[in-house]
């Protein structure tokens, strides 16, 4: 906790630095440099104490301890840094991996995938492969600078990739469980996630009287809040935090999204619902069962060129000043601009300055069946990222609620790429 997390200011004072730098960078090599002081290779003194401090955050180390050699876990590092700390932290803990060995050596090339990262289902082909042939309990992908992960489970004899959304609610009902029934659930937990991530996950939050707040999208958000609570008056306890793309943080240590932690607490979730007779798409059931089921979807529009920056800036003015009244004939109810910090009721045509975030041009629509759909422009590419979240009724027979939802995904889905090819 002694670690200065990077604010908007630290974020900002690093581009500028960035952009100070005129013409070529000059080389030097490796060996010269650390003879002036001026490279200097962390090895143990980080290394240890990062570990240890992972394996702290294990919140059932006896069953671990016990039963973890019982646990066939594959993993990829897919060619990046997480090798070393997720083998490790895992290994010490008792549970060992099985490396997909074509990835598991670093390579900034990424030979073997077109994209090295978890939430891209042809990243995992290779561990998906090699997990069928192993019979894995589960499959763990981190990408090249270990702060995301994705897994799949198994299932009907066969494996299911989990969704970002799908593994932060198991990681989240897996953390505030347990700690319930080990009598260290706190009075004053908090769970935080990005107004895009889904809204089971504060369902689940809300059974274990745990508060949720919401930020902007970005995990520099969540390691602000974790700062602001060690001086808050009310106290506040940081429980766990995540975003829908992939990335999760399970500790208050790491102030950003981190993958080995993330990864040490899904192996150890596994154990636990393993344990219990139950895989982890057995969990993902009861909790779609208990809060309703909620799928998600990205839709993308990009816009080329300086012609693209305004029809997108145009776009966004069309969705602000004239709403569409509804998606795929579900009314629209409410709007929150987050440029302006305001929401608006439709039916009542007023607003409230209500929305305590730091002023950002999103926009989120909230229908009358509960579907939510968000439209953001990228912050790193001409690009208007549109997230479209929908839901069923507690308690609905999941075939049917499946089938409700997708149908839901699908048409609103159809609209919001209309409006694009349209703008």
């Amino acid at each position: 906790s002694s670690m200065i997390p990077l604010s908007c200011g630290h974020v900002t004072g690093i581009i500028e630095e960035v952009r100070a730098i005129k013409g070529m960078v000059t080389e030097m090599p490796e060996q010269e440099a650390i003879q002036k002081g001026l490279l200097t290779l962390i090895d143990k003194e980080i290394d240890d104490p990062f570990i240890a401090m992972i394996k702290a955050q294990s919140l059932r180390p006896d069953l671990v301890k016990s039963r973890g050699k019982k646990l066939t876990v594959v993993y990829t590092p897919l060619h990046g840094s997480g090798a070393m700390p997720v083998r490790r932290s895992l290994a010490e803990l008792g549970i060992n991996v099985t490396f997909v060995p074509e990835q598991e050596k670093p390579d900034g090339a990424f030979p073997t995938v077109k994209y090295p990262n978890p939430e891209e289902a042809s990243a995992m082909q290779l561990a998906l492969e090699l997990g069928r042939e192993k019979k894995a309990d589960l499959i763990m992908g981190t990408d090249p600078d270990a702060d995301r992960i994705g897994i799949a489970a198994p299932v009907d004899g066969d494996f299911r990739l989990i969704t970002g959304n799908e593994l932060g609610a198991l990681l989240l009902d897996y953390i505030l469980s347990s700690r319930k029934e080990r009598g260290t659930l706190p009075d004053s937990g908090v769970f935080i996630k990005t107004i895009v991530t889904s809204d089971l996950q504060r369902l689940i939050a809300e059974s274990y009287n745990v508060k949720t707040i919401d930020v902007l999208t970005g995990f520099k958000y969540i390691g602000e809040k974790i700062r602001e609570f060690e001086t808050a008056p009310d106290k506040p306890v940081f429980l766990f935090g995540g975003e829908e793309s992939y990335g999760y943080l399970t500790c208050r240590e790491v102030r950003d999204k981190d993958a080995v932690s993330s990864a040490v607490m899904a192996a150890e979730m596994t154990l636990y619902h393993q344990s219990r007779g139950k895989t982890l798409v057995d969990r993902l059931r009861e909790l779609w069962l208990c809060h309703g089921y909620f799928k998600e979807a990205g839709i993308s529009g990009a816009f080329k060129g300086q012609q693209g920056l305004e029809t997108m800036a145009r776009l966004m003015d069309s969705l602000r000043n004239n709403p569409p009244a509804a998606f795929a004939g579900r009314n629209v109810i409410s709007l929150k601009d987050y440029r302006s910090g305001t929401t608006i009721l439709i039916n009542e045509r007023s607003s409230r300055k209500d929305i305590k975030l730091p002023s950002s041009n999103v926009l989120q629509f909230f229908l009358a069946d509960g579907s939510t759909v968000t439209a953001r422009p990228s912050g790193t590419e001409p690009k208007i990222k549109f997230y479209v979240s929908c839901r069923s009724a507690a308690g609905t027979a999941l075939d049917v609620a499946i089938g409700e939802v997708q149908n839901a995904i699908d048409s609103i889905g159809a609209q919001i790429r209309k409006l694009i090819d349209e703008a």
